[in-house]
Parts: structure tokens; C-alpha cells; sequence
């Protein structure tokens, strides 16, 4: 476990020295930050899965379907076809609000689940890392987006935003907290697999003779 903590931890450094080096294509940029939001949808599903079979499987909260996802009022296009319709500025800009809306339900998070000390044993810390890989993926995408700029492939500067709706804190319950923290990895898992898909798009219309 350590181990894989040590290699996560040298693949993000690697990744962030790869991004402040201007000289890469936009193409190799893209490269990288779908290489990363790759990486952080396996990671969110792994343990979303692990946190199903130790939490939930005796307690029949398996696939329930009444979820909100604090994210659920940012305006994501579903599908490919929707997606490939949108600007290239209006889908750089829906990414980036994903990702920072995750930025403190990912802390949370990882706050309670330290306090779960059998289930922190094994998998607690990867909530931590997930955290760690969205901010460093944020920080990717707006070297993307900076590189499209410069290529005058978007105006000079992306629309302000700020996280959606605040996060609810965790009630005392113990059952209570355990299905937030699920639902917050169900929604987590789903969003992380949209980053990926409209990173995918967003580099298939701006390079499509790389790898699409």
C-alpha cells in the first residue's frame, strides 16, 4: 500500500514538472492531463467499490437511486454528440467547475474517513490522493487552456467561476455519515468519468490527426 502511495506521488510530480514545460504540444499536454483524469477515475472507482463491499453490502443501501450530487446544478452536456456541440471554451470551462467543486467534499471526505480506522487501513488514504489529483489536475487543464490562448484557439481569458452550491457537513449519525460518503463517491466516480470523456472530445476537435 505504501508503495503504490510512493509511485502516485511520483507519477503527480512527474506530471506537474511535464506541464510547466512550455515547449510541449498542445497535443502531448493533452496527453497528460487525459493520462491523469485516467488515473483519478480508477482510483474513485476502486474505491467506491471497496467502500460498497466494507460499509454497505449487509446493510441493502446497494444501488439505491435517491442521490443528489452537490455538483447536479452545473449545466454538463450529456452525451458525446452534446458534448462535441458545445464551444471548445464553454466545454474547458464546465471541466474546470467540476473539478473545483471537488476541491473541499474531497477533504471532507477524506476528514471522516481517517476517523474510520478499519476501513482507513486499507483504503482510507486513497480519498486523500483523489483530492491531491483533482488539484493537481485543475492546475493541468489550466495549462491546456493557457497553451489554447496562446494558439488563439480560445479568446484571452475563460469566464470567472466559483464552486457550486457549498458542501453540507455530515450529521452525527453514524449511518448518516456512511451514506454521504457513499454518495459522495458515487457522484465523484460519475463526474471524474466525465472529465475523462470531455478532456477525450476536447482533444479529438483541436487535434484530431493524434489518436482519435
Amino acid at each position: 500500500e505504501s508503495f503504490s502511495h510512493i509511485l502516485l506521488f511520483l507519477s503527480a510530480s512527474f506530471f506537474l514538472l511535464a506541464l510547466l514545460c512550455y515547449a510541449l504540444s498542445l497535443s502531448d499536454l493533452f496527453d497528460r492531463v487525459i493520462q491523469h483524469s485516467a488515473r483519478m477515475h480508477s482510483l474513485s472507482s476502486d474505491l467506491h467499490s471497496e467502500f460498497e463491499q466494507y460499509f454497505l453490502s449487509s446493510k441493502n443501501h446497494i444501488g439505491r437511486v435517491n442521490r443528489r450530487c452537490h455538483t447536479s446544478n452545473i449545466l454538463t452536456p450529456n452525451g458525446k454528440e452534446n458534448a462535441q456541440k458545445l464551444a471548445v471554451k464553454e466545454l474547458t470551462e464546465v471541466i474546470l467547475k467540476l473539478l473545483l467543486a471537488w476541491r473541499d467534499p474531497l477533504s471532507h471526505l477524506h476528514q471522516s474517513m481517517a476517523h474510520q480506522n478499519d476501513f482507513n487501513s486499507f483504503s482510507g488514504n486513497k480519498a486523500l490522493e483523489m483530492s491531491d489529483m483533482v488539484h493537481e489536475l485543475k492546475k493541468g487543464v489550466e495549462k491546456v487552456a493557457e497553451k489554447m490562448q496562446l494558439l488563439g484557439i480560445i479568446s484571452n481569458s475563460l469566464n470567472a467561476f466559483s464552486s457550486p452550491d457549498a458542501f453540507i457537513p455530515y450529521s452525527n449519525s453514524e449511518e448518516s455519515i456512511t451514506l454521504t460518503n457513499h454518495d459522495l463517491l458515487y457522484c465523484f466516480r460519475r463526474d471524474s468519468n466525465k472529465v475523462q470523456n470531455y478532456l477525450k472530445i476536447l482533444k479529438c476537435r483541436i487535434v484530431p490527426e493524434n489518436g482519435c
